[in-house]
């Protein structure tokens, strides 16, 4: 199964549509366009196809958390207690 199928199946089991996937991509601070998404969903045999690479999944993957759970929540600098 390649990235593109990856994304396809993604794409169809959460019904996003190709604004929501920039929205999504957006949120790590990861551009494209539409007609570069819209690439990624051709047939193989087409000629405007283009592979989905890895970066691209990983950083719509990472989005993806963001958008289905929210920011994660700032650290707080305590200081751990001193061990005796």
């Amino acid at each position: 199964m390649t990235n593109n199928d990856v994304l396809k199946k993604l794409r169809v089991a959460l019904q996003l549509r190709d604004d929501d996937i920039i929205k999504i991509l957006s949120l790590v601070d990861f551009r494209v366009s539409k007609s570069e998404l819209s690439a990624f969903f051709r047939r193989e045999d087409h000629p405007k196809y283009m592979e989905c690479g890895d970066q691209i999944l990983r950083n719509f993957l990472n989005g993806l958390v963001i958008h289905l759970r929210g920011p994660m929540p700032e650290k707080s600098k305590k200081p751990m207690p001193k061990q005796k």
